[in-house]
């Protein structure tokens, strides 16, 4: 791996800066951890680490997306999340040293910025007053798997993939400012891996709503096309 220029270092450590753990911070602070950062480039589709693996460093998203997944019993995968530039992902194991809970796979060509474990760790020993931002986004995390895992549980497909579209809608930035109006950025097996069916049922269920209206689907992009109607669909237990 080449190192990176600069530039492109001065470059990918403003972005690290911007992250959502490090936005309460002193510029001073931010300073200091975000200077011990090492650069990673990944290929799209390389495992960057797997379940078990030791927590030895969380890594923030400077450019691409990944994939944060668990296996199944049965051999598929429930996709937990894809994390776009500014998140961060192996924190949990990082903070208390054991194994890693799911995988992580680029999902596109990514650059990510390592934070090594110890350096992390000395640096809330000298900074408490950081500790309250990452116990935030541990439990934003920890509920959003919590819900995910109970709509696999409990709910229908057709309630668990509307849901699920219109969580993905609610995020999804639009110039129009109309979320009613926007591109799924997940291929049909990604919206199966999430819900925790086959891309098959998925298909077919997608394929239904387009015929009812709920749904437009052009080329492999969808558009919600009656957002009441795929709320409504949400309640169906």
């Amino acid at each position: 791996m080449h190192e990176p220029n600069r530039s492109a270092l001065d470059e990918a450590r403003r972005l690290l800066g911007n992250c959502v753990v490090f936005r309460g911070l002193k510029i001073e602070e931010r300073r200091a951890i975000i200077s011990q950062a090492r650069i990673r480039n990944v290929a799209a589709g390389e495992r960057i680490f797997s379940i078990g693996a030791p927590g030895d460093y969380m890594a923030a998203v400077l450019t691409g997306t990944i994939r944060i997944t668990v296996p199944s019993p049965h051999g598929r995968e429930l996709l937990l999340a894809i994390l776009e530039p500014g998140e961060l992902f192996g924190e949990i194991a990082l903070l208390d040293g054991k194994e890693r809970t799911a995988d992580a796979t680029a999902n596109t060509p990514s650059v990510l910025a390592i934070l090594d474990r110890h350096e992390v760790l000395s640096f809330l020993e000298r900074n408490p007053a950081s500790w309250p931002r990452i116990v935030e986004i541990l439990c934003d995390r920890i509920r959003h798997t919590d819900v995910q895992l109970a709509e696999v549980a409990l709910l229908r497909l057709p309630a668990r993939l509307a849901r699920a579209i219109l969580r993905i809608a609610s995020n999804e930035p639009n110039p129009a400012g109309d979320c009613r109006h926007f591109h799924v950025q997940l291929t049909q097996q990604d919206l199966a891996n999430m819900v925790g069916a086959t891309r098959e049922t998925v298909n077919k269920c997608l394929s239904a709503w387009q015929r009812q209206g709920l749904v437009h689907m052009d080329g492999g992009q969808i558009a919600v096309a009656d957002w009441s109607r795929l709320e409504s669909l949400v309640r169906l237990i």
